[in-house]
């Protein structure tokens, strides 16, 4: 039987599956091809220099056990890296680079095709057809540390995105995780840290995007077959801040490239900072391998803020307005809205608008009918999360029995109403609320929300469960 690159290096890739995680081989062997085998020299294809690097500083040994298996003691092994001229000049060249452990393979060179003239990287901001290499930060200037005013709740997140914003990509807080409820200023406080640096340091590209936006480019890459693009244009960020990380839940492809792009960036000193509605560890539907990046750096938590802090924040939104208020009014909206900064600077403004057009004094009784009109129209706004502890403190179980397998009828008829209510007071597609209630799929939702509508109708004492849950949630 003939020998040849692709017979050796699958013998190569059984010994190395047999012996390394599955999803390790998976992402780092799968989209390896083999090209060339000349003597005892096999020329494998890796996708790019990062995978090539990646490869030299974890699986080398492994590499070199296997080859040498199949082609002795004097095997070679030379990686081509892979890079799809999509742009620029039609006519690479290669350039001969040294091995990254010459001592592990002998005569190990590394093949790369390089354009050459720099390339002109797509950028998904630019419209199509008009030439601009700047790259536009997409930060709002407003949203400064100078109006994020400190208090006990955010204090850690604050003076920790200060330190990044000094030193971006130099301190332990890489990744930056800013996460906490809705409202209470991560992305105020993301953008702060951007517009900061940007301050500090001009010559530096710093993007912000929401992590929903950052889906839609991703497929539109795919769609246009220019993947490679929008993968290089994020790997020349030097601060990539991604609102709502958790967008990402169960987009396994925009999870891959987004991995990619983060390992890149960590590698060489670029800072990241990612906001989400929720810690690490209660992420849905995120990988591991993701998740764990997560964790190298910092997760800091931004807290609902305290009564002095919801009075600073209030006060020092009026006097960027230019509007005096009487302190009363400033205490009565800060002691009637507590969950949410910005509902307390939207009641405010609402406050000086009504007083404005419709010539109004400002007076308690003003202030309580704007406060209860607009607590009313923000009630609806409660997580999964909070439904399910809702739901499990009503029945007297934990959160964990809600969501485990069990078929105890009490359990799954408590499992059913907190599906019930996150169709009813969330905005989250049944697939998602299935994930995050137990790890069901879309079907069992629809069908626990169908079992509550029939029970409602015809047994008395269930009909009285979802009264007092509905009061418990309606606040």
């Amino acid at each position: 039987m003939e020998i040849t690159a692709q017979s050796v290096w699958s013998n190569c890739l059984a010994f190395i599956k047999d012996n390394i995680q599955p999803q390790a081989y998976k992402t780092w062997f799968e989209p390896i091809d083999a090209v060339k085998l000349s003597g005892n020299a096999l020329s494998i294809q890796v996708p790019s220099k990062f995978f090539y690097e990646w490869l030299e500083e974890h699986y080398v040994k492994i590499l070199k056990v296997s080859l040498t298996k199949e082609l002795g003691a004097d095997a070679k092994l030379v990686y081509v890296i892979k890079m799809e001229n999509t742009y620029g000049n039609k006519q690479p060249f290669t350039e001969k680079i040294p091995s990254a452990n010459r001592s592990a393979l002998k005569s190990q060179d590394v093949d790369v095709p390089f354009n050459n003239k720099s390339p002109e990287l797509r950028n998904p901001f630019i419209i199509p057809g008009i030439r601009n290499v700047k790259i536009e930060s997409q930060l709002n200037p407003s949203y400064s540390f100078e109006n994020f005013l400190e208090g006990d709740s955010n204090r850690l997140a604050r003076n920790a995105g200060i330190a990044v914003a000094n030193k971006p990509g130099g301190t332990s807080f890489n990744p930056l995780l800013i996460f906490g409820g809705v409202g209470l200023g991560k992305t105020h406080l993301a953008h702060a840290i951007g517009v900061d640096v940007k301050d500090k340091y001009p010559e530096k590209t710093v993007l912000y995007i929401s992590a929903e936006k950052f889906t839609q480019q991703y497929i539109d890459s795919v769609k246009k077959n220019n993947r490679n693009d929008f993968i290089h244009f994020y790997q020349i960020i030097d601060v990539l801040i991604i609102d709502d990380v958790q967008f990402l839940s169960g987009k396994t492809g925009t999870q891959d490239v987004f991995f990619h792009i983060f390992n890149h960036l960590h590698q060489n000193g670029k800072q990241v900072i990612l906001t989400s509605d929720k810690a690490p560890v209660d992420m849905q539907d995120i990988e591991q391998r993701l998740l764990s990046r997560f964790k190298w750096g910092l997760s800091a938590e931004l807290q609902t803020p305290d009564f002095e802090t919801r009075v600073s924040i209030l006060r020092n939104k009026l006097y960027r307005d230019g509007v005096e208020m009487p302190e009363d009014i400033i205490e009565y909206v800060a002691k009637h809205i507590k969950t949410n900064v910005r509902e307390l600077e939207g009641a405010i403004i609402s406050l000086i608008a009504q007083s404005s057009f419709n010539k109004k004094e400002i007076t308690i009784n003003l202030a309580k009918d704007i406060v209860e009109k607009f607590v009313k129209n923000t009630k609806r706004e409660v997580s999964i999360d909070y439904i399910q502890k809702v739901v499990s403190d009503y029945f007297q179980m934990d959160v964990n029995t809600l969501q485990s397998k069990t078929r105890k009828r009490h359990i799954v008829q408590a499992r059913q109403l907190a599906m019930f209510f996150a169709k009813k007071y969330t905005k989250a597609s049944l697939a998602s609320i299935g994930s995050q209630i137990g790890q069901r799929d879309h079907a069992t939702v629809l069908h626990a929300c169908k079992t509550v509508d029939n029970l409602s109708s015809t047994d008395k004492q269930f009909r009285k469960y979802v009264e007092d849950l509905s009061k418990k949630l309606a606040l």
